[in-house]
């Protein structure tokens, strides 16, 4: 199979590195289309060879495209791609906010799949949601699920809508635990840790917590309640964060993401 990565930013390269160390395609038939020179270094370090800086008929041998650019840059970008793209050839996009319809009537194709992976795809332990246009067979639809599985897990959904939706919670994310993270860290500076003593205490917990729950039985109140002792530190933690609404504002921000998502659209 030949592949073509448009964009060679940071999620291109998670794909394109994800790609060639699975084995999925090799060097000969994979190429990435990327105009900022810039990063020609970096995409050469992860073994590509076959880089270009503007489009020509590179685009029409390939046999999946995946559309790895800003959502900003599709209305510029699509007149320069649509005299290369046929019919037959599927379209892989990692667009936020991007349409599938939007995607069709621009590049004037139909079979397109969308998806919305996260960061943690760069180590192959990221998160896609995934959906795809009527046209796309059943091989080709686990073709792309296979390739997507070699970032990390996927799920796929059948409406649209949903794709918008893990936008706001798997694919923004890794922002939120960081964000979490980062204020856990700064509170144990100020106990007395040092900053390398802190990363560790925070790491640590969050890599084992998600582990002991995707083993435990119990769902994430009843261990909150078990990591909880009446009249203990945890219980003293958990009623403050209560008192101060915390669950309502990280609701709050995940809708807030979700909007933006569904802003995009109207941008492209």
């Amino acid at each position: 199979m030949k592949i073509l990565v448009i964009g060679g930013g940071n999620m291109g390269q998670s794909f394109a590195k994800s790609f060639l160390n699975n084995f999925i395609t090799d060097i000969t038939n994979f190429a990435v289309l990327e105009k900022d020179t810039a990063k020609y270094d970096i995409l050469k370090a992860i073994g590509i060879k076959n880089i270009f800086e503007q489009p020509d008929q590179r685009i029409a041998e390939a046999d999946l495209i995946v559309l790895a650019v800003k959502p900003q840059a599709f209305p510029s970008l699509k007149s320069e791609l649509k005299n290369f793209i046929s019919d037959a050839q599927v379209i892989l996009s990692i667009m936020a906010g991007v349409s599938i319809s939007t995607i069709q009537k621009a590049l004037g194709v139909s079979k397109v799949i969308r998806a919305m992976p996260n960061i943690a795809a760069q180590i192959g332990e990221g998160m896609s949601v995934f959906t795809s246009s009527e046209s796309v067979t059943r091989i080709e639809l686990v073709t792309v699920q296979n390739l997507l599985e070699s970032t990390g897990k996927n799920l796929y959904v059948p409406e649209e809508d949903l794709i918008d939706a893990g936008t706001a919670v798997s694919g923004s994310g890794p922002a939120y635990v960081l964000y979490f993270m980062e204020a856990m860290m700064q509170a144990a500076i100020e106990l007395g840790f040092s900053k390398p003593q802190a990363e560790m205490l925070t790491s640590q917990t969050f890599r084992g917590i998600v582990e002991y729950f995707q083993n435990a039985k119990d769902d994430y109140r009843q261990l909150i309640k078990k990591i909880s002792s009446k009249g203990g530190t945890t219980e003293a933690a958990i009623n403050y964060l209560d008192q101060q609404q915390s669950n309502v504002i990280i609701r709050e921000a995940i809708l807030k993401a979700y909007d933006r998502a569904r802003e995009l659209r109207k941008i492209s």
